[in-house]
């Protein structure tokens, strides 16, 4: 008996050691969400935090570095990427000490007990319409990673930035990815850079994008990875039957010819808007769903791409909610996977913080008399 009791104290002495050691890690699993917040109307987020445990999401990326949403993933395990908006890059970029103190600020307070995986530095700037931005992106990111690593953060958190499709001076046929002759004075270094580090390369990538932009000629069911005579790549005699890999292989090609073949690819933004304005045809609840349900089902296979069989499909989904204030077009407000009262946008297999037609949080028979007990004060709480 004596030796079982130290048995077992060994064994919850081991526990508690392990749970206090912050082991790096940028991606847990290949599923992800991205925590857009330009709205008024959304949960708090404790709430949000609640709703990603229960969907079993263990990634997400926020834009900013919102103290508020910090404090709320505290303890949670979930890895959360922050985001340096754009609108900082420039002092960041011009002053280490600047950069410094914005480490300290928004990273140093919050770890290890928040676990920030990585610092996203600016959003889809290469490519963009603010070509002052392009200069000042490299040293921005070099800044960053400098405070993190004087502060002995480098190791656990990653620093990335994430590109648009603008990036691109071709990308169809998948073997004819390539980037912009323009930009390739600032991609080339900022690739030498992370390769460097071990980041990886983030894109945002959107076949809804594509698919609005010429729907005469391109087959929805290939952009919903629904049942179509997909494309044949005659240079690396691959066929692809779905836009998201094709999109996917394209930026591995593109990587190749810049000479960082052996980079790692994540998809940093992936969606379908389930409402749109007249003129953007597919925006619908039905292929909303459609996409982001078959979506899921190919990343939990965890398996590559035809190009990179070997590189595990990554990728953030956009978005956990529709956001209601942000600018632009009607699908712009309506990527959500989640209402702003928490409900389910539609039924891809994630329940709600409120009941609805298709299933709830505290459902009996899914999660049995486990969250019984809190289900009447989470109530009161969103009340």
């Amino acid at each position: 008996m004596g030796v079982l009791v130290s048995d077992n104290r060994f064994i919850v002495l081991l526990f508690v050691t392990f749970a206090n050691v912050w082991i790096a890690s940028a991606f847990t699993g290949t599923y992800g969400v991205n925590y857009g917040r330009i709205a008024d109307n959304i949960p708090a987020p404790e709430s949000v935090v609640t709703l990603m445990k229960a969907a079993k999401i263990k990634n997400t990326r926020i834009y900013n570095a919102d103290h508020e949403v910090l404090k709320a993933f505290k303890g949670s395990g979930i890895e959360i990427i922050i985001g340096l908006p754009n609108e900082l890059l420039k002092e960041i970029g011009a002053s280490q000490d600047r950069a410094m103190d914005w480490v300290k600020q928004n990273v140093e307070p919050f770890v290890p007990a928040t676990r920030i995986s990585g610092v996203a530095v600016g959003n889809e700037v290469l490519g963009g319409a603010d070509q002052g931005l392009w200069e000042v992106l490299l040293p921005a990111v070099k800044n960053i990673y400098h405070a993190l690593d004087l502060l002995h953060l480098a190791d656990d958190v990653e620093v990335s930035s994430p590109h648009s499709a603008g990036v691109f001076g071709s990308s169809f046929p998948p073997s004819a990815g390539a980037f912009k002759e323009s930009l390739m004075p600032y991609m080339k270094p900022l690739l030498e850079f992370f390769s460097r580090t071990k980041s990886p390369f983030y894109i945002n990538t959107y076949p809804f994008l594509a698919y609005i932009s010429d729907p005469e000629h391109i087959d929805i069911n290939y952009a919903l990875f629904k049942k179509n005579p997909g494309i044949y790549d005659e240079k690396t005699k691959l066929h692809y039957y779905n836009m998201f890999e094709a999109q996917l292989d394209a930026t591995y090609a593109a990587l190749e010819k810049a000479g960082f073949g052996k980079m790692e690819v994540i998809v940093s933004e992936t969606g379908w808007a389930s409402k749109g304005d007249p003129n953007e045809v597919g925006a619908t609840v039905e292929n909303a769903r459609t996409y982001n349900l078959n979506l899921r089902k190919r990343l939990l296979k965890k398996k590559g791409t035809p190009y990179r069989p070997k590189k595990i499909v990554k990728a953030y989904v956009f978005a956990m909610f529709n956001e209601n204030l942000k600018p632009g077009p009607t699908s712009e407000r309506n990527f959500g996977l989640f209402k702003a009262d928490g409900s389910i946008a539609y039924d891809i297999g994630f329940t709600g913080l409120v009941p609805s037609s298709a299933t709830s949080l505290f459902s009996f028979k899914r999660y049995g008399m486990m969250y019984a007990v809190g289900a009447a004060a989470l109530v009161l709480i969103i009340t």
